[in-house]
């Protein structure tokens, strides 16, 4: 994945400057000293402060017996002075507490602690042949760069004019070549200048999200050892215990909101690849950064390194990471509880969300720390909450309410965390519709991969990781569905493993089906003009929003209702026209869109729950008062947007 690491944070030039004072604001980075804002309403009171006698007397005089004696103008003037300072006053005390919004058309400027060479080899500050005449002689960099002033869009058309041509040129090649070689421009893009990479991904994430994302993630994870360029985000390993709390501090950001942590043990569906799996926090960060908005300056993504059981790299020349068997038992657990003391230390207020880890950690980790920290596991809770909006989406699908959910049938393949994670928030959901308790609803739930045509399920849903397991006799039983538009859930992460090709899906099960797959599959041409459509039932239309919304509510743990709300919120997204052309799921083009409601709806949980605590200028109180329109306004106020900001040199 190209993506990842700090701008400007991971390393020197993965590792920037962050002694630079930086922050977002109004959907863009907005760098200004540190207490700007707070200083400006002290002088603002100070001025208030000179005026209240002036008032006073103002108000005294006017408290006397009348006379009919004309007031002198400077009376008058006191009078008016003093209720306009009065207002003034109350501004600027309301000020303190209100969100300060500013114009994406004028950045901020940004105060950097380096000048010439460093700054073009920063990721985060630098701006390539962008950066203005002006602002070459601040920081001294004449004659480091070629003397025409190239402008942000200029830029942005030169490297899509790249990226085409690189897709011409590839044309015919396989598809693993190609896609390699569109993430390693990006990459490129990424080392160098990440503001420009950002935007890029943001205008085109429907042609990117594939690249830094799943599936060309999962490729890059294999190769990872022999594609490394240059370190992105942190590495703690067995070999660190009792460092980490003094390592968490080499990091160099004073603040980070996002930590994406995995141990590389179940990467997708690729099994155990060591320290190779820190492609998949780069790739999850990417998407928290471009779905919804969070600050790349705050972000960290994490291996934690415990060794590997995967012979084949233990015997690797290139491989990066511990060369030992991967710790069990309490050794293992006793390294995720020190990282885990050392982020909250330092980071308080941070959220960790946990990545591909094998089934009997991600479990023991999720009951471990949920309720100590503010922490979620992707694939238990963020595939089970995809699963069920995709779900609750075929219930309309087939002309009935949500509340019939209780009457589906499902057939879940696969017991693994992401298959045991649907089955339980899908029977929690059951019970919160019928009033029953989970016990009672679990009989409408089957964990098996054969008898389909003995149970006519109303949905199969697969979470097996092994590719083609929905063969032709799996798929023509769901023919014998009891439901007038039975679903087919192949969710399996990479391509290769999903458990059927959305072709054979139509093809063997009938064109009246819903299809969703966890990779991308191109829409099935079924003839006269008829089109079935695929849903890419993939976590990023839910992680980042889960993320956001629990950062702007300020709540220091993540709870099943907040994760039912982002469910029920993707679920009633769509529209009932595009519901009944089998369409479960938006446009990956309207990503942040769909994040920002699925935030405000986490935050809104949060609220009903007493757990928001507020965030930046807003506190609980300002938080409960917010309607639900003003709610998604916030959440998209506050995402971040990659904007050259005017750089300003400090020593």
């Amino acid at each position: 994945m190209g993506g990842g690491a700090e701008h400007g944070h991971g390393a020197e030039g993965a590792h920037g400057d962050f002694r630079a004072k930086v922050w977002s604001m109004s959907g863009g980075p907005y760098c200004r000293p540190k207490h700007w804002r707070r200083n400006t309403a002290i002088a603002m009171f100070g001025v208030v402060l000179i005026c209240i006698p002036i008032a006073m007397k103002s108000a005294e005089l006017e408290q006397r017996p009348h006379h009919p004696v004309r007031p002198i103008p400077s009376q008058l003037w006191c009078k008016n002075f003093g209720h306009k300072m009065w207002n003034v006053a109350r501004f600027a005390a309301s000020s303190l507490r209100r969100p300060r919004s500013f114009s994406t058309a004028i950045p901020g400027p940004c105060i950097v602690h380096k000048r010439g060479a460093d700054i073009l080899h920063d990721p985060w500050f630098n701006k390539d042949t962008g950066f203005p005449l002006t602002e070459r002689d601040r920081l001294g960099l004449r004659g480091l760069l070629p003397p025409r002033v190239i402008s942000f869009d200029q830029q942005y058309a030169r490297f899509m004019d790249s990226y085409r041509s690189l897709e011409k040129n590839t044309q015919g090649q396989p598809n693993s070549v190609v896609s390699l070689a569109k993430w390693r421009i990006l990459n490129r893009l990424h080392d160098r200048n990440e503001t420009l990479y950002y935007r890029v991904l943001i205008d085109n994430i429907k042609d990117f999200a594939p690249i830094i994302y799943t599936p060309t993630v999962g490729l890059v994870c294999q190769n990872y050892s022999g594609l490394f360029r240059r370190p992105r985000g942190m590495y703690f390993s067995a070999k660190d215990k009792g460092e980490m709390m003094s390592m968490i501090y080499n990091w160099p950001a004073q603040q980070v909101d996002m930590i994406v942590l995995t141990d590389g043990s179940r990467i997708l569906g690729l099994g155990d690849l060591g320290v190779q799996g820190i492609g998949i926090p780069i790739g999850k960060l990417d998407m928290y950064v471009a779905a919804a908005g969070i600050n790349p300056q705050k972000i960290l993504p994490v291996m934690l390194d415990v060794g590997t059981n995967n012979q084949k790299l233990l015997e690797d020349r290139l491989y990066l990471g511990l060369r030992q068997p991967r710790l069990e038992g309490e050794e293992y657990l006793s390294i995720v509880d020190e990282f885990m003391e050392a982020v909250f230390t330092r980071w308080p207020k941070a959220i960790v969300q946990f990545e591909d880890f094998q089934m009997k950690w991600a479990f023991e980790t999720l009951q471990r720390y949920r309720k100590r920290f503010c922490m979620f596991n992707d694939d238990i809770q963020g595939t089970a909450g995809v699963a069920l909006a995709g779900l609750l989406g075929t219930v309309r699908a087939q002309g009935w309410p949500l509340s019939d959910f209780v009457n589906q049938k499902i057939v879940v393949v696969g017991a693994g965390s992401a298959g045991l994670g649907v089955l339980n928030v899908a029977v929690q959901a059951v019970s919160r519709l019928s009033g029953k308790n989970e016990t009672a609803v679990k009989n409408q739930f089957f964990l098996l991969d054969k008898d389909v045509k003995k149970l006519k399920p109303h949905v199969l849903l697969g979470l097996s990781g092994v590719g083609g397991i929905f063969n032709e006799e799996v798929l023509k039983a769901m023919q014998e569905s009891d439901s007038t538009k039975p679903a087919i859930f192949a969710m399996s992460n990479p391509t290769m493993n999903a458990e059927c090709t959305a072709a054979d899906a139509f093809k063997y099960a009938g064109e009246n089906i819903v299809f969703a797959s966890g990779s991308p599959f191109e829409n099935v041409d079924l003839g006269n003009g008829k089109v079935g459509h695929v849903n890419q039932a993939n976590n990023m239309y839910l992680f980042p929003g889960i993320g956001l919304g629990t950062l702007l509510s300020g709540a220091r743990f993540i709870t099943d209702e907040m994760l039912q709300a982002a469910s029920e919120c993707l679920a009633s997204y769509m529209t009932d026209e595009e519901i009944q052309k089998g369409i479960l799921y938006p446009s990956v083009n309207s990503i942040r869109h769909i994040t920002a409601e699925v935030g405000a709806a986490v935050l809104r949980a949060a609220v009903a729950e007493g757990l928001a605590e507020g965030h930046g200028d807003l506190g609980p109180r300002e938080l409960r008062h917010m309607s639900k329109e003003e709610t998604v306004e916030y959440i998209t106020r506050n995402m971040w947007f990659p904007v050259y900001n005017p750089l300003v040199h400090e020593k």
